[in-house]
């Protein structure tokens, strides 16, 4: 079993942008898409709809928000009962086709903060989807979410979070929050459950409830452009990347070369071993762009 890895805001930055060049040819809405559904599909594994039926799903202006939208729209198709608080709508096109799709599947949404402590009633809530704030979130809390983090805590209803509590500092973890005014707002919202995407970070580190681990969408090959030790890079070429040629429908020319490729890097790092992290990672990035390009089949996912 591999060892479970923690990412700085950095990497996890870095992740998202190298999923979306060429080498990792998604787009941010099939990104969305897969993260929101795993959301939705966690929430539904550890609350019942039974018994947890009307989710208060809570959006941030950007990306996680968008997440969060995705998953509103899931839960409904799954028979749970969202309802989307939405108190800054993210301005991007792709922000507004959600919001769209919400709409159309019945799903209502609120803004203000006096909407959102009625639907904190009991007869109006049974849980919280937190996706307000993401891994690129910095304090000082702005408005109104300065208002919002203690009134979600004070619920005290149960509170799902994607990738990492709202209001947590994703490297250090709950960490006191100040407003603009220089306000206390306590240190963040206190999950019961955790959703990580594509893999933890290193401020969830002291989280205590139940975490799960979800949109596993970093294909093998370039998941390998982060492991630091040459000799799992130079296991991973020898075996995985000659077996997946062997199911690619290339002319022999091609297969030829891109053998003679993996030969030469495998040469070059045996003879230099300490070859510079940048450029192990160019160089594989560069093979799994060639495999893409030549290839019928998908990418293997990262699965286990």
């Amino acid at each position: 079993m591999s060892r479970l890895r923690y990412l700085t805001s950095k990497i996890a930055q870095e992740i998202d942008e190298e999923l979306m060049n060429a080498s990792g040819a998604f787009s941010l809405d099939q990104l969305m898409e897969l993260a929101g559904l795993a959301c939705a599909q966690t929430l539904a594994t550890v609350y019942d709809r039974e018994k947890f039926r009307k989710v208060l799903v809570c959006c941030g202006p950007g990306n996680q928000g968008g997440d969060g939208l995705v998953a509103a729209r899931h839960l409904a198709m799954f028979g749970y009962e969202p309802t989307v608080y939405l108190p800054k709508p993210g301005s991007k096109e792709i922000y507004k086709r959600l919001q769209q799709q919400c709409t159309n599947c019945a799903i209502p949404t609120i803004s203000t903060n006096d909407e959102l402590k009625r639907q904190l009633q009991p007869d109006k809530s049974d849980c919280i989807l937190d996706a307000i704030f993401g891994f690129s979130f910095k304090p000082p809390v702005r408005a109104p979410f300065d208002e919002v983090l203690p009134l979600l805590n004070n619920s005290r209803l149960p509170i799902v979070s994607v990738d990492i509590p709202s209001g947590w500092d994703v490297e250090k973890g709950p960490v006191e929050l100040k407003t603009n005014e220089g306000t206390t707002v306590g240190d963040g919202l206190n999950a019961d459950v955790l959703i990580s995407l594509t893999a933890p970070k290193e401020g969830v580190k002291s989280f205590k409830g139940r975490h799960f681990l979800g949109g596993r969408f970093v294909p093998k090959l370039l998941d390998l452009c982060r492991t630091l030790e040459p000799g799992a890079q130079s296991h991973f070429l020898r075996t995985h990347v000659l077996d997946f040629l062997d199911d690619l429908d290339l002319e022999d020319s091609e297969r030829e070369d891109l053998v003679s490729s993996l030969k030469s890097t495998q040469k070059r790092w045996a003879k230099y071993p300490r070859t510079d992290f940048a450029q192990r990672k160019y160089e594989i990035t560069e093979l799994v762009y060639r495999l893409s390009k030549t290839s019928k089949l998908a990418l293997p996912s990262d699965v286990e």
